[in-house]
């Protein structure tokens, strides 16, 4: 029962009771009993009135209560022309409006960060308080080649990705960059905010490849511009002095005219294979951009295999085609950089393998891309060497120059295509190109 029914009902009771009183008292004196009993009634009626006035102003309290509970701050009241009434009327129609402006401007931040998450150039993932992931944008949906779908409501370590998997380990606060096996590099940083008074983690993931690869690739350009002016200046002055030498072999004698031209002959021929050797070095800092023309992958591939068929079998390495001819494998690429790049991976996986062992080439479709992989059975590629491959001058052969895989990573970023190594120690290596 509530607070008004049971002071109504006392004021019945106590105007009850008063009735029967008077009844008993002024039963014979009838005049003055009807007057009594019409004075209490008109005191029952009035004291009704002013209980339902006085708890009127509750009533709409109530009501406006249930409105704020229901998020409706859009009904105001009218006034009632009662000072008390319309003064609580008047606190609480501008309460109303202070929370319907209030809501407002939430939502319009709430709208300006969504377009800023959605178009953000930086991967976002937030997660629940059950540390599912909530909320994604759509950088981070082609970040990891996922759909939204498959990765709301899950948690970090039951997605089979490689930047889940490290997302899943990584500690408040702090940042990581990570190394996918196409060489791409995430800086992965993890945070918190505050929902509802509860802590909540959130991921960002923002691109560094390109970047560091531009970084990369002005600091050894520099170093092979200083390089090759140092060294072609003093060569080119060396070369012309021994040149010069040759003229006063004539005032030696017969058997030290042949020793000495021998000895000159020596010393150009290390300064032309200098000289070579940095223009190697140079023809990657200024390679062209590509001139792109549809072109046959697979034609290419045979091609670069053609050219290795008598090393490849006076080494007895088999060469195993895995191509899927259902593909479309014409390609706009530059055709002359493209089967550079080929020939520089057949090599290497030549040299990889050694004696005896299998080359594999196939071809497939991954996430709508084609792809085409060249895999060997060579001994894998030792962890601490595996950061270093794609750093120009780094080489693990004897007289290796270390520009092969620097040139492939330039033309294969010219033509904006993604590759991947992926190797591991006394396992094959493969090399895999997309082609967008």
């Amino acid at each position: 029962m509530s607070l008004q029914s049971k002071i109504t009902g006392y004021w019945i009771l106590i105007h009850l009771i008063f009735g029967a009183v008077s009844f008993c008292f002024l039963s014979e004196n009838r005049l003055w009993l009807l007057l009594v009993e019409l004075f209490i009634a008109f005191s029952l009626l009035v004291a009704l009135r002013l209980a339902n006035q006085f708890y009127k102003p509750l009533r709409m309290l109530k009501e406006g209560i249930e409105l704020i509970k229901d998020s409706n701050f859009s009904t105001s009241f009218q006034f009632t022309r009662q000072p008390e009434v319309d003064n609580i009327i008047h606190i609480y129609n501008r309460m109303l409006y202070n929370l319907q402006q209030e809501r407002i401007r939430i939502q319009e931040k709430h709208y300006f960060l969504e377009k800023i998450i959605l178009s953000s150039p930086v991967g976002m993932i937030t997660l629940d308080f059950d540390d599912k992931i909530a909320l994604t944008n759509p950088y981070i949906e082609k970040m990891l080649e996922l759909s939204q779908a498959v990765l709301i409501g899950k948690k970090l370590q039951e997605i089979d990705h490689l930047i889940c998997q490290k997302l899943a380990v990584l500690e408040t606060g702090q940042s990581e960059v990570i190394t996918l096996p196409s060489r791409r590099k995430i800086r992965c940083t993890k945070s918190d905010f505050y929902d509802q008074g509860f802590p909540r983690q959130f991921f960002l993931l923002e691109e560094l490849t390109e970047d560091l690869r531009l970084s990369e690739k002005q600091a050894y350009e520099k170093m092979i511009r200083i390089l090759s002016h140092e060294v072609n200046n003093s060569i080119g002055a060396a070369n012309s002095l021994l040149h010069s030498c040759l003229a006063y072999k004539e005032q030696l004698t017969p058997h030290d005219q042949e020793d000495f031209e021998m000895a000159i002959g020596v010393v150009l021929s290390r300064t032309e294979h200098l000289i070579a050797f940095m223009r190697s070095y140079v023809n990657v800092v200024r390679l062209a951009d590509p001139k792109k023309q549809s072109s046959d992958i697979r034609q290419m591939l045979e091609n670069g295999i053609t050219l290795f068929k008598a090393e490849l079998q006076s080494r007895n390495i088999q060469v195993i085609w895995q191509m899927d001819d259902s593909l479309e494998m014409n390609v706009p690429v530059d055709r002359s950089q493209m089967e550079q790049v080929f020939v520089n991976i057949i090599k290497n996986a030549i040299e990889a393998i050694g004696e005896e062992g299998t080359l594999t080439i196939r071809s497939g479709k991954q996430q709508r891309r084609l792809y085409v992989s060249i895999e060997d059975t060579g001994n894998g590629i030792p962890q601490d060497v595996k950061g270093n491959l794609f750093t120009p001058f780094f080489s693990t052969k004897e007289n290796g120059q270390g520009i092969g895989l620097t040139l492939i990573q330039e033309i294969l970023s010219r033509h904006e295509f993604e590759f991947s190594l992926e190797s591991n120690p006394g396992k094959p290596t493969s090399f895999t190109i997309y082609f967008d």
